[in-house]
């Protein structure tokens, strides 16, 4: 028995959306739940990944399932690039944890990058804002992994004490959010 090839769009999309904080990354919930379908006016895309209602940033949605696979799938290993507050200043023995590897519950994490960046340029406030602690300084990690473990930015943080104040997803592959503000989206050509 031969298995079927998927039908592919005669004309596929590919939206970027700044998925702002609170949001569900899909289109139905709760009678109270904030979803992508208050953001996107597409009804045949679909999120090619997701993140977390308590992350922002940038999610992909197509209409393209072989495209959807290729961007979302660890065994494509597209890079996805996070910019992550953290509570606390690294060490270099830290950071150097986040790059080897850590060890979750659900498996060790594949090599990352990770290193101190600036607070992000035109960075939008979050509401509700991060809780501020005078005593402890906070610190942007910029974070690039591989895969996507359900939380895993966070995890893999909180495993070498640096715990995750706010979580910005910057890129997926090529794609970038270059200056869309949270709610804001945009569509660009799918390349691969």
């Amino acid at each position: 028995m031969q298995k079927k090839r998927k039908e592919r769009p005669a004309n596929p999309k590919l939206v970027l959306l700044n998925k702002p904080y609170g949001v569900l990354s899909q289109f139905s919930g709760e009678a109270d739940d904030d979803t992508l379908k208050n953001y996107i006016p597409h009804k045949d895309v679909y999120p090619a990944g997701r993140l977390d209602k308590d992350s922002e940033g940038l999610l992909l949605l197509t209409n393209d399932g072989v495209y959807q696979a290729r961007l979302a799938n660890p065994k494509y290993k597209v890079w996805k690039t996070y910019w992550v507050q953290v509570e606390g200043e690294p060490t270099e023995e830290q950071l150097e944890q986040l790059r080897n590897g850590v060890e979750l519950k659900d498996g060790m994490t594949r090599p990352a990058e990770a290193f101190v960046m600036p607070e992000p340029n035109n960075l939008w406030p979050r509401n509700p804002p991060i809780r501020e602690r005078k005593s402890v300084p906070d610190t942007w990690l910029c974070i690039k992994i591989r895969e996507g473990k359900n939380r895993q930015v966070r995890r893999m943080t909180a495993h070498v004490g640096l715990p995750t104040l706010r979580l910005i997803r910057a890129a997926v592959g090529p794609f970038q959010l270059k200056g869309l503000q949270p709610g804001q989206w945009r569509e660009e050509p799918p390349v691969w």
